[in-house]
């Protein structure tokens, strides 16, 4: 069975998928308890972002939103949809556009952590009390010019 996955940018100002993005972060939150902003900040954030994203029949199964500074304040891929690379395909294009990636995640985030590891990053800081409900984060980095495109080509093989 062949399986066609639809790639899309989301443009700031435009609300194309927001509320299948909320709804994937709120199972992914449930599920895993990160990812816990509030609806209004979420839906304000999105709203102001580049927003890469990948659907399925039009349903969507994972999004990176991403500042004009290269900073991604949300990704978020489906659990049946992870180890297929999609999260690795989202940093990729945001690194189209960025020469340096940067994003924050919990320190209690191993998933997390670790997949950005894997991709390169490197925990620059530890911020205290960083999220609303009072978790620490790690401040992440990715580049700088140091071939960030061609180290996210040659993990996705491309």
């Amino acid at each position: 069975m062949s399986v066609n996955i639809d790639r899309r940018v989301v443009t700031p100002g435009n609300d194309e998928f927001v509320e299948q993005a909320w709804q994937l972060k709120e199972e992914i939150n449930r599920e895993e308890g990160v990812l816990k902003q509030r609806r209004d900040f979420f839906t304000d954030a999105y709203r102001r972002s580049t927003v890469h994203c990948y659907a399925l029949d039009g349903d969507l199964i994972g999004f990176a939103a991403v500042r004009r500074d290269g900073y991604i304040l949300f990704l978020a891929v489906s659990p049946e949809f992870r180890g297929e690379g999609i999260g690795k395909r989202l940093v990729a294009r945001v690194a189209d556009d960025h020469q340096t990636i940067t994003c924050h995640a919990r320190t209690s985030n191993e998933n997390a952590l670790q997949f950005y590891e894997h991709l390169g990053f490197e925990i620059k800081r530890r911020i205290d009390n960083y999220y609303e409900d009072g978790g620490d984060a790690y401040y992440l980095k990715l580049g700088s010019g140091d071939g960030i495109t061609d180290r996210l080509s040659d993990l996705m093989g491309r």
